[in-house]
């Protein structure tokens, strides 16, 4: 699964051709979470408190590029990396 950021510890994944609604994988140690892109939700899984804050708010912020990201992953292409947090 490719890796299209990484900050604070947190991986932030996209696989190709992926199951509606658009979202992106998130892990965090042992943690792992399902994304929501359009509400900055979690669809499945836990994270610490702390890093749940870190990745909604990045999603916030990187959304129009996320969506792009899906675009590319429903069309077999590339994905493109986003900016971490900083």
């Amino acid at each position: 699964m490719p890796i299209i950021s990484e900050f604070y510890g947190i991986k932030i994944m996209m696989f190709w051709n992926e199951h509606y609604p658009p979202h992106f994988h998130a892990e965090y140690g042992e943690n792992k979470i399902l994304v929501d892109i359009q509400n900055a939700t979690v669809l499945k899984g836990v994270f610490p408190s702390k890093q749940l804050k870190l990745v909604l708010a990045w999603c916030e912020i990187h959304r129009d590029e996320l969506m792009v990201n899906w675009e590319n992953g429903r069309e077999n292409n590339e994905f493109i990396k986003i900016n971490p947090l900083i």
